[in-house]
């Protein structure tokens, strides 16, 4: 019993943190994946354009 008191207490959200809006993981990743893809493409434009 004392267990499950413990896990359920460990796994709640703090109250400060509860009422913030959490985007989805996957959304994170994609949006990460999407900014390191722009970055990249303005700092290598010029290596980029040598290949064309």
């Amino acid at each position: 019993m004392e267990e499950n008191n413990q896990k359920e207490q460990q796994n709640k959200t703090p109250s400060k943190m509860a009422r913030l809006a959490w985007p989805k993981a996957r959304y994170g990743v994609i949006i990460a994946i999407i900014i390191i893809v722009i970055v990249n493409l303005i700092y290598y434009k010029d290596v980029i354009k040598s290949f064309f």
